[in-house]
């Protein structure tokens, strides 16, 4: 088994919560050890008490079990912490695909101003903080009408 086989298996790992979106794509795969037929993974969990790691790592062990590995072991790291700057540009169209918008790439330095994944229009507010998961805030945008979920930013200031 190669490094890319583990990889390529591992896009197929969808985020139990978001469907559209893999754990690849949300940069979560930290890293990848292959060693003859035993693979190791860690992931960097995007909330540390994220009601899906257990299913995650279920669906790790499973992907990368079909691809070849004669054993998968799957690691949650604590450090490096995950940062929402992690999420490909693809992840990034695939959350707006699925009704989220993406997090900002830096910061806000003022209000946290997120544009509507189904129009674009940025005269959005924010709803509630509090979404369906720690992750994710509601908002309701005042172009199209449309309530949405964004993902709130997690990033590290330099």
């Amino acid at each position: 088994m190669t490094n890319e086989e583990v990889w390529k298996a591992l896009e197929t790992v969808k985020d139990p919560e978001i469907h559209s979106i893999s754990i690849v794509d949300l940069g979560m795969v930290e890293q990848v050890d292959v060693r003859d037929e035993a693979v190791s993974v860690c992931l960097l969990p995007t909330f540390l008490g994220c009601p899906a790691l257990d299913i995650i790592r279920t669906r790790v062990e499973e992907a990368v079990k079909q691809a070849g590995a004669s054993a998968v072991t799957v690691e949650f790291l604590r450090h490096p912490p995950w940062t929402s700057d992690r999420i490909s540009e693809a992840g990034r169209e695939r959350l707006k695909q699925f009704g989220i918008a993406p997090p900002p790439r830096q910061m806000p330095s003022g209000a946290w101003q997120v544009a509507c994944p189904y129009c674009g229009a940025e005269r959005t507010v924010m709803e509630n903080l509090f979404g369906p998961t720690a992750c994710r805030s509601i908002f309701y945008c005042k172009q199209c009408k449309n309530p949405f979920e964004a993902m709130k930013p997690v990033l590290i200031s330099g």
